[in-house]
């Protein structure tokens, strides 16, 4: 029987050491908790809260993650591009975000602030109106994105190619120009 949790807080609980239940978890705060590595296979986050948890290489495989908010999360490795498709919208601040897949996802008006998303993979990803905001992009993989009306104007250490990406109507700063034009081998001063 599929077990349901509404409004509950996790607090400091190390789901390495017991797996989380197999469950629907609706409005609830998960703070300073360990997933690392974790197996979330099917479980359905709605409208959760996660603060200061550890998620790196937490296996997402048809899990959905609805309205769920990451705030000074570390999330290092971790393949959203195996969740629940069709369940799927995401906000993440101040978060350590590296080498994380969102291939093929839909993810319009996501919001990423001051996260890190070194070698994050955004391929095949629809990322319409999202927002960059302060984000470290370096080795970030954009490939056939939508980056239609997306935000990256405090954004740094990216590179798009314009000719693979949709990119029409979103804002870059004019430092980050140099970023749309590696491809050229151009000197940019």
């Amino acid at each position: 029987m599929r077990e349901y949790f509404e409004n509950r807080s996790f607090e400091n609980v190390d789901f390495t050491l017991s797996q989380p239940a197999i469950a629907d978890y609706e409005q609830c705060r998960f703070l300073r908790c360990n997933f690392t590595e974790v197996l979330l296979r099917e479980l359905s986050f709605i409208e959760c809260t996660f603060t200061g948890c550890n998620l790196s290489n937490a296996k997402v495989e048809s899990a959905s993650f609805r309205d769920a908010r990451f705030l000074g999360c570390k999330l290092t490795g971790v393949d959203f591009s195996t969740s629940n498709p069709s369940m799927i919208a995401l906000d993440f601040e101040d978060c350590i975000m590296d080498y994380v897949s969102f291939a093929r996802l839909h993810l319009k008006k996501t919001e990423f602030r001051n996260c890190s998303l070194i070698r994050a993979f955004f391929d095949d990803a629809d990322l319409t109106a999202s927002k960059f905001t302060g984000c470290n992009l370096e080795n970030a993989v954009f490939g056939k994105t939508n980056l239609e009306k997306a935000d990256f104007s405090t954004a740094y250490n990216y590179i798009i190619d314009p000719e693979n990406n949709r990119i029409r109507k979103a804002q870059f700063s004019s430092s980050g120009i140099a970023g749309l034009l590696v491809k050229y081998d151009i000197v940019i001063q």
